[in-house]
């Protein structure tokens, strides 16, 4: 800590020196009648002498800020002279492509909460960093190899293929980085991370050896996710689930003509020594090839009296067994199930239950083991053979689910397949622990019931990939060895002498081969919160910021990301990664579909920003996928998207922000907060107009107009609470209602302040507004407070994003009686601007009916 607080001391330092010399102010240039700077140089402060222009414009408001903000250290813990500690590091997002709404979701809340807590005085650090994203970003080399050159991976090799992979990376991969940068992310950036640098791959490595040397990594063969296309195994979250419901003809990779899916084909098993068949049902014909028994349930009258029989496989003499097991649905069909061990998931287990053959009928490529035919062909060719055999039933409809590769788009298949494992049983008893015993909490805690429920029930999770492009494995195969032996080592020489060691022969008796694969993405994003720091190195970040306060991200990775973190931080520092995880809802299109590439409804932060007509920015999507994202966004937005800005957009993603499961966002919903912030602008410009040139601050807020003081003191409390749990609409309903509502329809309109203390509360009610905004709207709080006077212009931050965040007990004003006053006065006036549209009662006849009843009340006198 000492080491850390004289880090922090050079640091400001450098922001203390003196400038060595007067900087020009920048020219002013006109467009239309709005009179706008021309663009300021990168770190320097935006002029704020010339007048507000009359306008507001995101446009306008948004340049220069953030490179002023960054250069000056704000975004850095080493800035001011904090108290208490707030880390979260953020979901890496994979390197290959741009951020969608989702992402900019995700920034939007963690950008907000990070502020908060820096404005609160806390050493605030919000660690960036980049996924490689093995499997997609391959993918993408590899299509621009095949685009651009005519060559394959293959063709290139290995070591050549990963620096494309490389020159890629330096080349594309700094887009996501810039789109943060324009959401306002106050990320510390010179602790940018990427899951391939050095530093980070040493902890992978270490991760790795140290569990597989304690057993809890370990190799076997099961079945696993396969993508022919890849050949490669694939973890479930890149597994889509399409749904049909009925007969179905799609595309497959390699095959001219579509694959007919969505049907059940009922064809029949011969008894042995009988006359008697066993009629079956399967969505997938051709894994009868792969078949090994027949199952029905214990308790199933129908087929009781064929316990201890056989039947006979049609293409072979394979004899096999009828078993009794519970897992079959007697209601399904005829109640009788062939079992394919080597081809599905739930047949695995009834074969591993009892004792079954695993007979694997396909390649890595998907091609028969015998005679190399494509499986979906065999599909054509199984089918017609039961025919011409006369063991072929029915073919009807039938609703399935179809594994699609997100990838590839092929078709996924069950594949048997040696692999590294991670043993998950005691890891996720300990995961499970934590937030049982009240030392990790989950908001909101509706998601604990299926936290719990996949952690009690976890299954060893698969870890490697056959892929070039990642970590690879640091296990080496000893060649000339009997039997099946791995070792793991730093380095080929370590391992060498580890398995000398092993077999008790000398080092030069051995001989090695590293594992060709690599390892599954998220076992480095599972190891991020203490790897970005430098473990297994003792390292001044590590001991500073580890373990972390918050993860906060979509609760669609709790699993894949969120649970895989808390298992391998107990397992590898004995600590929690952070002590909290707030899950947010998953971003939806307006019409409540999923965003994603295939519906062409993704949409680029950016676009939203800026605004687009219907030509979408360059980005590393696939031609294909940029085409219909094209035509999605023109059957949404015909006439494009308007300019929205930053900050509209942040606003608006944080009051969707319910602690619920999804958020249908509709863009035309965002434009409503840009107005919002045009009337912002407004209120403030015509408040120093009233304020006049010449107007200084108190020390002391005047408490003469205490309802508006009232209101002002309740909107900080609402926003204070809501941060504290998390509750963005809360936060943002409270400063919208005390802008546009309070102080700009009622304080402004009907108390117009033209004493000075009157004036006192107007600032006041300025200057405590911005702060309670600025860490949802960054930018143009900070545009409006830089026009503000300061009560102490020589100690005042130099930033609005430094200043201390507004809190209770600072501004205690709020009274209920004078709070129920004005809500009858208002009640009122509602009541007699009701009465005077009901009866079109205009000023003008108002005033002619009050002075008959003047001269009725005299005449009465």
């Amino acid at each position: 800590m000492e080491k850390f607080q004289q880090k922090k001391e050079t640091e400001a330092k450098k922001k203390t020196q003196p400038a060595t010399e007067k900087k020009a102010k920048p020219e002013k240039k006109e467009l239309g009648v709005i009179t706008y700077n021309v663009p300021t140089p990168p770190g320097e402060k935006k002029d704020v002498v010339s007048p507000l222009p009359d306008a507001y414009s995101p446009l306008y408001v948004e340049a220069a800020w953030y490179s002023w903000w960054e250069k000056q250290g704000f975004f850095k813990p080493e800035y001011g002279n904090p108290r208490g500690v707030f880390m979260m590091c953020i979901p890496p997002p994979n390197v290959t492509g741009s951020l969608h709404l989702g992402h900019a979701l995700t920034n939007a809340i963690q950008d907000s909460l990070t502020r908060w807590h820096r404005m609160r005085g806390e050493t605030t650090l919000w660690n960036p960093g980049c996924d490689h994203a093995g499997i997609a970003t391959q993918v993408v080399v590899e299509k621009k190899l095949m685009r651009e050159r005519g060559m394959s991976r293959h063709d290139l090799g290995r070591e050549n293929f990963i620096q494309e992979v490389w020159k890629w990376k330096n080349e594309k991969g700094d887009r996501i980085y810039h789109q943060l940068k324009k959401l306002g992310s106050t990320l510390d950036w010179d602790r940018a991370c990427f899951t391939m640098d050095e530093k980070l791959s040493y902890g992978v490595q270490e991760a790795f050896i140290r569990m597989h040397e304690e057993g809890v990594i370990y190799r076997s063969k099961r079945l696993v996710n396969w993508s022919c296309t890849l050949n490669s195994a694939i973890s479930d979250i890149e597994v889509d689930k399409k749904e049909l419901t009925g007969r179905t003809l799609l595309p497959v990779p390699g095959y001219k003509e579509k694959v007919e899916f969505g049907v059940l084909v009922s064809f029949a098993y011969k008894v042995e020594g009988s006359d008697e068949e066993v009629i079956v049902a399967t969505t997938r014909i051709e894994t009868m090839l792969g078949d090994t028994a027949v199952a029905v349930h214990p308790t199933d009258p129908r087929y009781q009296h064929l316990k201890g029989k056989t039947v006979l496989h049609p293409f072979c003499d394979r004899k096999m067994p009828i078993v009794f097991d519970d897992f079959v649905d007697m209601s399904f069909g005829t109640g009788a199930v062939k079992i394919t061990p080597a081809h599905d998931h739930n047949d695995y287990e009834v074969g591993e239950r009892h004792n079954l053959p695993f007979i694997n009928i396909l390649d890595e490529n998907g091609l028969l083991s015998c005679g190399g035919m494509k499986r979906f062909e065999a599909r054509k060719a199984v089918l017609q053979d039961l025919k011409d055999r006369g063991q072929f039933k029915e073919t009807k409809d039938n609703p399935m689910v179809v594994p699609v590769c997100s990838r590839s788009k092929d078709i996924v298949e069950p594949l048997l397949k040696p692999q590294w494992y991670v043993n998950c049983s005691d890891m996720g008893k300990q995961a499970a622990d934590a937030t049982r015993e009240g030392r990790l909490k989950i908001i909101p805690d509706h998601h604990l019931k299926t936290w719990y429920n996949w952690l009690d029930n976890i299954r060893d999770w698969c870890i490697s990939r056959q892929l070039w492009w990642g970590h690879r494995i640091p296990a080496y195969f000893i060649t000339d060895m009997d039997g099946h032996y791995w070792v793991s080592g730093r380095s080929e020489e370590e391992a060498r002498q580890k398995a000398a060691k092993r077999f008790c022969v000398s080092v030069d008796k051995i001989t090695l081969r590293q594992d060709e694969d690599v390892l599954d993405t998220w076992f480095s994003s599972g190891i991020f919160p203490f790897s970005i720091f430098g473990w297994p190195n003792e390292t001044q970040d590590l001991n500073m910021f580890y373990p972390g306060t918050l993860l906060e991200t979509g609760h669609d990775i709790l699993f894949f990301w969120v649970a895989r973190m808390v298992m391998m931080g107990l397992k590898l520092t004995g600590k929690l990664p952070f002590k909290e995880v707030y899950l947010h809802a998953v971003v939806r299109d307006a019409h409540g579909r999923k965003m994603s590439k295939s519906l062409g409804n993704v949409i680029d932060p950016l676009d939203v920003i800026t605004g687009i007509t219907l030509e979408l920015t360059d980005s590393n999507l696939d031609p294909l996928e940029a085409e219909k994202a094209k035509q999605g966004q023109k059957s949404d937005y015909p006439n494009g998207i308007p300019e929205c800005g930053t900050d509209a957009l942040r606003f608006a993603l944080c009051a969707y922000t319910s602690q619920g499961r999804d958020i249908n966002l509709d863009v035309n919903r965002i434009l409503g907060y840009r107005h919002f912030c045009n009337k912002l602008w407004n209120a403030v410009k015509f408040s120093m107009k009233s304020l006049g040139d010449n107007f200084v601050p108190s020390e002391k807020e005047s408490v003469s107009d205490r309802w508006i003081l009232s209101r002002l003191s309740a909107a900080v409390g609402l926003c204070d609470a809501g941060f504290k749990a998390y509750d963005f609409p809360a936060i943002t309903t409270a400063i919208y209602n005390f802008w546009l509502y309070e102080l700009c329809d009622i304080y402004l309109v009907r108390n117009f302040p033209t004493t000075e203390q009157p004036r006192q509360s107007l600032y006041t009610c300025l200057e405590v507004g911005l702060r309670l905004l600025s860490p949802l709207m960054p930018f143009v709080t900070e545009e409006l407070y830089q026009r503000l006077p300061r009560r102490r212009p020589l100690s005042d931050p130099p930033s609005i994003s430094v200043t201390s965040y507004p809190n209770t007990e600072e501004f205690c004003w709020q009274s209920d009686e004078v709070d129920r006053d004005m809500e009858f006065v208002m009640s009122v006036v509602k009541t007699i601007r009701s009465l005077r549209s009901d009866y079109n009662l205009n000023k003008t006849r108002a005033d002619c009916k009050m002075a008959h009843t003047n001269k009725i009340s005299k005449v009465n006198s």
